[in-house]
């Protein structure tokens, strides 16, 4: 189902269910209850839970929105460090030279492609890219420089294949939900309650109490789907790209 529709859903659903509430309590009211006699304490209370749970809010998206951030940070980083293996290995010779950088574009190719897939679908990286870039690194731990020139890259080169390692081991503990059910539970039980509360005040069917509790409604929808929307960095929404990887090897195809 198209992300646009489930926000769609929500929304509507919000709307639906204050409009359906609202009516069935004023159907349900006796005659000499009377809507303007509202509790002080009512109003207190509302007050503050709608401030906290705005807080509650604003901390959960703000949770989301870095973890998205720190999982694009993971495709940066990657992709760096391997690109900075192609480039490093030109002082080696050209047979060595050549066997780097053909794996590093397999493995690159790879992760463009079929894991980026397999992250989005499954929420986990594949067995075939740890393969590729285990050959990343024994193709440079293996050889054996030559003089001193090549002794001078080989530990650069051995600290830009740890570097790929730990990013990519960092991209894969970031490929699913970051948001425990305890949270979401503690979400949708805040808007439930922030919601009632309002419905609690006693609103009257006029078009300008009811159009601003709607909205109310919709808007806790729209932000709630907003941290669910973030909530896994590689395959909803406004996901984390692999552009880094398809910049720095434009010969790749994503």
């Amino acid at each position: 189902m198209p992300e646009w529709l489930v926000l769609t859903l929500a929304m509507l659903a919000a709307c639906v269910a204050v409009i359906g509430i609202t009516f069935v309590r004023h159907r349900t009211a006796g005659d000499d209850e009377d809507p303007s006699d509202t509790p002080d304490v009512i109003e207190y209370m509302t007050m503050w839970i709608g401030v906290v749970y705005a807080i509650v809010l604003g901390l959960a998206i703000a949770g989301v929105w870095e973890g998205r951030s720190a999982a694009q940070d993971h495709v940066q980083s990657e992709a760096i460090a391997l690109h900075e293996i192609s480039e490093r290995v030109r002082v080696y010779p050209p047979d060595v030279r050549d066997r780097i950088r053909e794996d590093v574009n397999a493995y690159v190719g790879h992760v463009v492609t079929t894991e980026w897939q397999a992250m989005a679908d499954r929420g986990e990286v594949t067995e075939r890219g740890t393969e590729l870039l285990q050959r990343v690194r024994e193709d440079v731990t293996d050889y054996e420089p030559r003089d001193d020139f090549e002794a001078q890259a080989y530990q650069p080169l051995l600290d830009q294949v740890a570097a790929a390692d730990q990013a990519r081991n960092a991209r894969a503990s970031s490929t699913g939900e970051t948001m425990p059910g305890v949270v979401w539970f503690g979400l949708i039980a805040g808007a439930v309650i922030t919601v009632g509360m309002i419905l609690a005040l006693q609103i009257r069917r006029t078009p300008r109490e009811l159009t601003l509790a709607v909205l109310f409604s919709a808007l806790i929808a729209f932000l709630l789907f907003l941290i669910w929307d973030f909530d896994a960095p590689y395959s909803r929404g406004v996901t984390a790209s692999a552009e880094p990887f398809l910049s720095l090897f434009p010969g790749i195809k994503g």
